[in-house]
């Protein structure tokens, strides 16, 4: 994955690359969805991100984060799994306000990675009842924030009301390793439910 150099090579998807997926990476507001596609994009990412105003300050909560930018449209990033296989990732925004966008962006998805901030369990519900909504599989990556806080398996399963077959995998969206065995649990999902 250091293809993020911007040469020729890297920027376009190899010939022998037979097949293409689309899959979501979704989750409130302020979640690490942004964090996660350009932690494992292998071409710089696409990002429609502002910065905040007074008047979105209003509307969105900026604890912990009074400096945010926050995606108006979508980012994206590219990673090739195989020679034959590569992965576009979609990034929505997590507000609200935003939702319209989710029509077009589920159209054609093969599933979501649903990106949790423990701290804020609540906030996660409109965001599975829209995933829902649209008909996706997915998988839970809880973004470990504070490693000291973390919930144990369970009780993150019963707070979100999560099916026994749902996985749950804990991440830290800044790490490469971490973000991979996130979206490696949700293709492993995926081809469970394929069948």
């Amino acid at each position: 994955m250091d293809s993020k150099s911007g040469s020729a090579e890297s920027i376009y998807v190899p010939d022998a690359v037979q097949r293409a997926a689309k899959i979501l990476v979704v989750g409130h507001f302020a979640v690490g969805k942004t964090t996660l596609i350009g932690t494992l994009s292998e071409i710089t990412p696409l990002r429609t991100e502002e910065r905040m105003t007074q008047a979105a300050a209003q509307v969105d909560d900026l604890r912990g984060a009074p400096d945010k930018t926050t995606t108006v449209a979508l980012d994206f990033g590219r990673l090739t799994l195989s020679d034959e296989l590569v992965l576009y990732l979609f990034g929505t925004p997590g507000q609200q306000r935003f939702v319209e966008l989710w029509e077009d962006m589920a159209r054609g998805s093969l599933g979501a990675l649903l990106l949790v901030d423990p701290a804020r369990l609540a906030d996660t519900f409109p965001v599975i009842d829209l995933v829902e909504t649209y008909g996706l599989e997915y998988a839970v990556a809880v973004n470990s924030f504070d490693p000291y806080s973390q919930h144990a398996e369970n009780e993150l399963r019963e707070a979100l009301d999560l099916l026994p077959d749902t996985p749950v995998v804990f991440c830290d969206a800044r790490d490469q390793k971490s973000s991979a065995h996130a979206l490696i649990t949700l293709v492993r999902h995926l081809l469970t439910h394929a069948t």
